[in-house]
Order: structure tokens, then C-alpha cells, then sequence
């Protein structure tokens, strides 16, 4: 006998809640932000609006299903199923957090506070929920690319929008970098770091490098199974080079780094408290991941 489906709604701690746990009580909280220039009402009209969707999407969960709750803080520890149904309550850059722990399940965005976020992975209200969550399993998904990171000793970062390879303080990192196109010549570097995104990431960071610099690069769609990359400040020396500063990466290729630093680290998508820790002489190879996100609607 199979088992039911289960919902696993994502959410986040408010700024309210964060604020509370501070300082304690609501008055002391808006006390400090007074202090500040600012009001605390708007604040905590945020945190009901965000409440009232997360209660109206689980009063949606069918009455047959199971159902659980994850707090971003915890995913890393949280263990996911292949019959979950994801649903991610808050904003975009919440489903990039949970992307990385999953294996295919299908994920619904539900916007928490309509008209603050671009909705661009958050794509529908928390009404929608009673209709979408039925036929999630058999409904049309959008299978967005993934970036990885794989070192040497097997260690695997996954990522939606970018991984970025660099000192932990974003200073100056050494290593030497190859790429399988166009010249798989390496290149000794020192610079402020590698970015290697997606096409869903095209939209953030990657975007500001590309636009930054006028790149000729076409940036790939969400669902292109290719990456861009580009090298942050590369800084040209007697012993390093600044010609392989950018480039895209297609299925089954991938940009290798030996580190030839102290200490570099490997964190996607802005989750520095997660990151793979890079020594001396290790290589990271970055690709094309073999997952993908699959998003309802």
C-alpha cells in the first residue's frame, strides 16, 4: 500500500518574529524601531499577511494527505520524501533554499505578501492552493536547470540560481581555472572570486556581473539546460591571468578550480551558513546539475 501524499509547507521566521525574539515584547520592539525612524506596524501587517497565508494554504491540504511544516533555518535538516508535495510560502528567494534538498518533488510558490515580491518563483496566491495541490503530482511543471559543485572528495553542493566559488571574506582567492570551452588551457587567477549561474539566477547576481562588464554572453533561460559564468575582479600579475574571465558552460561541461589558497568556500544561491569548505591543492568541478526544479504552474 502506498503511502498518502504529504504536503511540506516552507516558510520563514518574520521580521516580526525576529524582532520579538530580541527585544521580547511588542512594545520594545517598536520602541527600537522608533529609535530608528521607523514604524513597526508595517512590520507586523507583514508577519499577518504572511500567518493568514500559510493558515489558508494548510486549511487547503486534502483531508487524506499528511502534512508538515519546515522553517528555512532547518531545512538542512529536514528529510524529504518522494511522495511530498512541496509548498513554499514566502518569497522567491525561498524556493532557491529549498531547491537544493530535493529530488524531483514538485514545488508550488505561494506568494505571502502580493505585490512586494517579483513572483517570479512565488507564481500564485495562497486561494489558489485548494485547486493546485490535488493535482500536483500529475501537473504540468516547469523543469528549471540547477547548478552543482562537485570537489574531489565527493563533497556536493546543488544550487537554483548561482554557486559561488571564492574567499570566505570575499577578498582575494588564488587558483587556477579551466574550462572545456572554448580552450581547456588553464589559467592561474587570483581575483574576488567565480560565479557560475543559471538562468533562473540570470535575474540577480549573475545579471549584475553580465551588465556590469557589457558582456556579449547570451544569458540562458530558466529552463536552458546551459550556465554563465564570470570571474570577479581578476587581477592580472606576473604569475595570473585575466583572459578566461566569463563564459557559458552546456550539458556535460563543466569549469574546474584547483585552489591554491589557504581556505575557499563553495555556497549557493546567498547560503553562506552552508557552504563546502575548499583547502590547498583540492579541485571543484561545476556543471549542469542532473536535477532540476520542478515548478507547478
Amino acid at each position: 500500500m502506498s503511502l498518502a501524499p504529504r504536503a511540506v509547507l516552507v516558510h520563514r521566521t518574520t521580521e516580526y518574529e525576529e524582532l520579538l525574539a530580541r527585544h521580547g515584547t511588542h512594545g520594545q520592539a517598536a520602541f527600537f524601531l522608533s529609535s530608528r525612524g521607523r514604524g513597526i506596524e508595517d512590520v507586523r501587517g507583514r508577519h499577518e499577511r504572511t500567518r493568514r497565508a500559510l493558515a489558508e494554504v494548510a486549511a487547503a491540504v486534502p483531508l487524506q494527505w499528511r502534512q508538515a511544516r519546515v522553517e528555512r533555518a532547518d531545512l538542512d535538516r529536514f528529510l524529504f520524501g518522494p511522495e511530498d508535495v512541496v509548498v513554499v510560502v514566502g518569497q522567491d528567494g525561498l524556493v532557491a533554499n529549498v531547491a537544493k534538498y530535493l529530488t524531483g518533488q514538485p514545488v508550488i510558490g505561494i506568494d505571502a505578501d502580493p505585490g512586494r515580491n517579483a513572483g517570479v518563483l512565488v507564481r500564485h496566491r495562497a486561494a489558489a492552493a485548494r485547486a493546485l495541490l490535488p493535482a500536483a503530482a500529475k501537473a504540468a511543471a516547469e523543469e528549471l536547470t540547477m547548478v552543482e559543485a562537485v570537489t574531489d572528495d565527493a563533497q556536493r553542493l546543488l544550487a537554483l540560481n548561482e554557486i559561488y566559488l571564492g574567499p570566505p571574506g570575499h577578498q582575494t582567492a588564488r587558483y587556477t581555472l579551466a574550462a572545456e570551452d572554448p580552450d581547456p588551457a588553464p589559467e592561474p587567477q587570483a581575483s574576488s572570486g567565480v560565479l557560475v549561474g543559471t538562468g533562473t539566477g540570470a535575474t540577480g547576481w549573475l545579471r549584475s556581473l553580465w551588465q556590469q562588464r557589457s558582456s556579449p554572453l547570451r544569458l540562458p533561460a530558466p529552463t536552458d539546460p546551459r550556465l554563465a559564468w564570470f570571474v570577479r575582479e581578476a587581477w592580472p600579475s606576473p604569475t595570473t591571468g585575466t583572459t578566461r574571465v566569463e563564459g557559458v558552460l552546456g550539458a556535460g561541461q563543466s569549469l574546474r578550480l584547483t585552489v591554491e589558497s589557504d581556505r575557499l568556500v563553495a555556497f549557493g544561491d546567498g547560503m553562506e551558513s552552508d557552504a563546502l569548505e575548499l583547502t590547498w591543492g583540492q579541485t571543484v568541478r561545476v556543471g549542469v546539475a542532473d536535477t532540476a526544479l520542478r515548478l507547478v504552474g
